[in-house]
C-alpha cells in the first residue's frame, strides 16, 4: 500500500475544520459593535446631541471604548490562542509516493492512507485496510466503554481515537463531510460552555433590559412635565437611562477571560475552551495520574530477576518489545537493553491500559506475556509476594509469564484463567519523581485542594511514591479491582476518605469522576495516557500534558504545552484570579445600576428633576467605576472561588445602590430652595454621588493594599481637581459655591457610607 501520490494530493478536498479555540476576524468585530447597549447608548447619545449639549453626549463614546477594547483584547486572545492551537496540534502520520510522512491534520486529503499507533486520534472518517491487533475506542460517539476490534474493511469514524495495536486506513470522508464534525459542529466552532458567571451577567443585562423600558418611560414623562426647556428634560432623562445600563459590565468579564488567556499562553498553557478559565476557579479537587505526573516520562529498565531457570528471558524480552510496532515507554525502555532477537512473531496481543498486559506468540518459542504481576499471576505462583514487596518501595513491577496457548483478549477487563501461565521473571522500571512535585502539591494543599492520586500501577507502588511526597494518607492506597462499581454512594463515600488508588481502569476513571462530583465537588483530571480520554472528558476540567497522546489533548480543555506540573499553580491561581475580580467589577457596575433605578423611580414618582446630567454621570462614573474597574479586573489575587454569584452581587449591590441613591436625592433636595440654579443643586447631588460610590470602590477595593490606597486616593484627588479647576468645573457644569449645600451634602453622603458598610456586612457579601 503505497498510498497517494503528490499528483493525487494536490487536487484532492482537504481537511478543513475551524479551530474550536478561536473565531474570526469578522464574528469578533460584529460581536463587539453590533450590541444590545451599543444600539441603546447610541440612540441615547443622538437625542442629547439634537436636543441637548455635546458635553452631555460624552458618555457616547463609551460604545468606541468598549468595542475598540473588546475587539483588541479578544484578537490578542485569538492569535494566543491560534499559536499554541498550531503547537498544540499532533502531526498525522500517512503513507505517500510509497513512504510514510508525518503532516498536519489540514493536509490530510481525502484517499489518504492513514497510519495508526495507540493514543492516535482519528481526524476523518475512513476503511480500515490493515489491521494488527488494532483497537478502536468509539465511547465519545456511542457511549460504548469497551473497545471495538477492527478488521479489514470496517469502516472507523472521527472522533475516535485508538488505544491498542496499530494499522491503517483510507479516509473516506474529511472536513465538514466526516462524522465527528457533522455531529458537532458547534463544539469544532468557538463556543462558551456552560458557565455560572456568565449566566449570571446574561441574567442581569436581562432583567435591567426589562426594567429600563417602563422606568425610563415614567422618567421621561416626568422630565417632559417639570421642565419648560425640552432639551434639560431630554437630557435629564438620559443621565438617568444611561446610567442603568452596566455597559461595561460585559466588556470588562470578556478582557478578565481574554486577558486570562493570554496569561496563561505565556507560560505555555493552551485554554481550549474559555469558560475553563472560571472552572479553574472552581476546582476543589484534583485528580492526579501518577505516571507523567507526578513522575517524569520516560523509565529506566532496573533489575530482571528469573523465577525459573532455564529460560531464554534476554530473548522473550527483546521479542515482545519488538513486537510492539508502537512501542510505550516500557517497550522502550527494554529495547534499549535487550535490542534485538530472531524471534518472529505471529499473532499478538498488544498492550491496553485495560488489560494490562501484552504478549505475542513466537512459534517454536511458546507464547509470552508481559504485564502486571497482580494481573498475570495467582497469589499462590512464584514470584507473586517478591514483587508485591518490590512495589512496596515505589518501583513498578512487570512479570515476564509463558504460557502454551496465546489468550484471546476478549473484553478489556477480562482477566486470565488461573493457573494458565507460568512465571518466568520479574522486570523492575524505575520512575523519576518530578523535581517540582512536592512544592505544587503544597501548594494545593494550602489552597483547599484535594489531591487524588489515581493510577493504573500497583498501589503499593502507587503508595509508596505518594508517602515519599507527603500526600495526606497516602500510605493507605486502595486497590481498585476491590471497590463498589455497582453502588456510587458507597464509591463516593470511598473517594472522599481515601487519597491514593491503584490498579484503577479506564472505565473506572470515569466513574471516579462521577462519584466525586455527585458528592458536589467540582474535579479536575490530570492525565497524558490514551487511559485518561474518558476522565478527562467527564470532569468538570481536564488537563493534559503536552506530551499526552493526541487523543488525550483532544478532549482536555486546558494543555500544559511544556509538561510542567509546577504549571498547575499557575493555572488554577489565574482561575481564581478571573473569578474573584469579575465579582468585584460586577458589585460597582450594578451598584451603579440600583442607584440609578431608585433614582429614576424617586424623580419620577414624585415628579422632580433628576438630580444630575449626563456629563455628570461621565465623570462621576469614571472615576468611582470605569478606571478602577479595568485595574481591579486585572489584579492579582489568591481568593477561593465561592458559589452563589449572582445572589451575592445581588446582596451588595441592591442595598449600596439604594443608599447612594438616597444620599444622592436628599442632597439635591436639601440644596433645592428655590433660589439656587438647578447647576447648583445637581452639583451638591453630583458630590453626594462621588463621595457614596467612592465609598463602594473603597469596600470592593479591600483588602486595601499600598497599590490599591493609590488607587482610591488619586480618584478622589481627580474628583477634586475636577471641582477647583476652573476649565474643567465649567466643562462639567459644577458650581460647587455654596458652602452650606456642599457640607450638607458631604454629612450625608457619611452617614451614607455607615450604612453601606452596615449593611454589606450584614449581607456577608464582602470578603475580609
Amino acid at each position: 500500500m503505497d498510498g497517494l501520490t503528490s499528483a493525487q494530493v494536490s487536487g484532492a478536498k482537504t481537511n478543513h475544520v475551524p479551530r474550536r479555540s478561536s473565531r474570526s476576524l469578522g464574528a469578533i468585530i460584529r460581536a463587539n459593535v453590533f450590541t444590545l447597549f451599543n444600539l441603546v447608548i447610541g440612540v441615547l447619545w443622538a437625542l442629547v446631541l439634537i436636543f441637548g449639549e455635546w458635553q452631555d453626549g460624552l458618555f457616547g463614546l463609551v460604545i468606541v471604548a468598549n468595542a475598540l477594547i473588546g475587539i483588541i483584547q479578544e484578537l490578542r486572545a485569538k492569535r494566543t490562542l491560534d499559536r499554541l492551537a498550531v503547537i498544540n496540534e499532533a502531526p498525522v502520520r500517512v503513507r505517500r509516493d510509497g513512504r510514510e510522512r508525518e503532516i498536519q491534520p489540514r493536509q490530510v486529503v481525502l484517499g489518504d492512507l492513514i497510519l495508526l499507533g495507540p493514543g492516535d486520534r482519528l481526524l476523518v472518517d475512513g476503511e480500515v485496510v490493515a489491521s494488527d491487533g488494532l483497537e478502536i475506542d468509539e465511547s465519545l460517539l456511542t457511549g460504548e466503554a469497551d473497545p471495538v476490534r477492527k478488521k479489514p474493511g470496517d469502516e472507523v469514524l472521527s472522533g475516535s481515537f485508538a488505544v491498542a495495536g496499530s494499522g491503517a486506513f483510507v479516509a473516506t470522508k474529511v472536513g465538514t463531510d466526516a462524522y465527528a464534525v457533522r455531529l458537532a459542529e458547534e463544539a469544532s466552532r468557538f463556543h462558551l460552555a456552560h458557565s455560572e458567571l456568565r449566566d449570571g451577567v446574561a441574567n442581569f443585562i436581562k432583567y435591567i433590559t426589562w426594567l429600563v423600558i417602563p422606568i425610563g418611560a415614567l422618567l421621561l414623562y416626568s422630565q417632559l412635565r417639570n421642565s419648560a426647556d425640552f432639551g434639560t428634560a431630554i437630557t435629564g432623562a438620559v443621565a438617568g437611562i444611561v446610567t442603568m445600563i452596566p455597559e461595561g459590565l460585559v466588556l470588562m468579564t470578556s478582557i478578565a477571560f481574554a486577558v486570562g488567556v493570554v496569561r496563561l499562553g505565556r507560560r505555555r498553557c493552551l485554554v481550549q475552551e474559555l469558560p475553563a478559565i472560571e472552572g479553574l476557579a472552581r476546582v476543589d479537587v484534583l485528580c492526579l495520574d501518577k505516571t507523567g505526573t507526578l513522575t517524569a516520562g520516560g523509565m529506566e529498565l532496573g533489575e530482571v530477576l528469573p523465577l525459573a531457570g532455564g529460560h531464554p528471558v534476554g530473548d522473550a524480552l527483546a521479542a515482545l518489545a519488538g513486537a510492539d510496532h508502537h512501542p510505550n515507554a516500557t517497550a522502550r525502555a527494554i529495547r534499549e537493553r535487550y535490542p534485538s532477537t530472531d524471534w518472529t512473531a505471529g499473532a499478538t496481543v498488544p498492550f491496553s491500559s485495560a488489560r494490562k498486559w501484552s504478549g505475542a506468540d513466537f512459534g517454536p518459542h511458546g507464547a509470552w506475556l508481559l504485564g502486571a504481576p497482580d494481573v498475570l499471576l495467582d497469589r499462590a505462583a512464584d514470584g507473586y509476594e517478591r514483587a508485591a514487596e518490590l512495589a512496596l518501595s515505589g518501583t513498578r513491577v512487570l512479570a515476564l509469564c509463558r504460557t502454551d496457548i496465546l489468550p484471546e483478549p476478549g473484553a478489556a477487563e477480562a482477566p486470565l484463567e488461573p493457573g494458565s501461565v507460568e512465571a518466568v521473571a520479574l522486570i523492575t522500571l524505575k520512575q523519576r519523581i518530578r523535581p517540582d512535585a512536592h512544592e505544587t502539591l503544597r501548594y494545593f494543599a494550602e489552597q483547599g485542594v484535594t489531591v487524588k492520586v489515581i493510577s493504573g500501577d500497583n498501589p503499593d507502588a502507587v503508595a509508596a511514591i505518594a508517602t515519599s511526597l507527603d500526600i495526606p494518607d497516602g500510605h493507605r492506597a486502595l486497590d481498585a479491582r476491590t471497590l463498589p462499581d455497582d453502588d456510587p454512594d458507597k464509591l463516593g463515600e470511598l473517594l472522599d476518605t481515601h487519597t491514593v488508588f491503584g490498579r484503577v481502569t479506564p472505565r473506572q476513571k470515569r466513574g471516579f469522576v462521577s462519584a466525586l462530583q455527585a458528592r458536589g465537588h467540582t474535579v479536575a483530571m490530570t492525565g497524558d495516557g490514551v487511559n485518561d480520554v474518558l476522565a478527562l472528558k467527564d470532569a468538570d476540567l481536564g488537563i493534559c500534558m503536552g506530551a499526552g497522546s493526541p487523543a488525550t489533548k483532544a478532549v482536555a480543555q486546558v494543555v500544559l504545552l511544556d509538561d510542567r506540573f509546577a504549571s498547575l499553580p499557575h493555572v488554577v491561581g489565574e482561575g481564581r484570579r478571573v473569578l474573584a475580580n469579575i465579582e468585584r467589577v460586577s458589585n460597582l457596575f450594578l451598584t451603579k445600576t440600583f442607584y440609578a433605578i431608585a433614582l429614576s423611580l424617586l424623580t419620577g414618582v414624585l415628579g422632580l428633576m433628576f438630580p444630575f446630567a449626563p456629563r455628570h454621570s461621565t465623570l462621576t462614573n469614571a472615576l468611582t467605576i470605569g478606571i478602577p474597574a479595568f485595574f481591579l479586573a486585572l489584579a492579582p489575587t489568591l481568593e477561593r472561588a465561592r458559589p452563589g454569584f449572582v445572589p451575592r452581587v445581588m446582596r451588595f449591590a441592591i442595598p449600596a445602590g439604594v443608599l447612594c441613591a438616597g444620599a444622592v436625592f436628599l442632597a439635591f433636595w436639601a440644596a433645592h430652595d428655590g433660589v439656587s440654579t438647578l447647576t447648583a443643586d445637581r452639583t451638591s447631588a453630583v458630590i453626594a454621588l462621588f463621595l457614596t460610590t467612592w465609598w463602594v470602590l473603597v469596600l470592593i477595593a479591600r483588602p486595601l493594599t499600598p497599590w490599591r490606597v493609590a488607587m482610591v486616593a488619586s480618584m478622589a484627588a481627580l474628583f477634586g481637581l475636577a471641582l477647583v479647576i476652573p476649565f474643567v468645573r465649567d466643562f462639567f457644569a459644577l458650581e460647587p459655591g455654596d458652602i452650606g449645600n456642599d457640607l450638607t451634602a458631604v454629612g450625608i453622603s457619611a452617614v451614607a457610607a455607615v450604612l453601606i458598610s452596615g449593611a454589606v456586612r450584614l449581607a456577608g457579601t464582602l470578603r475580609p
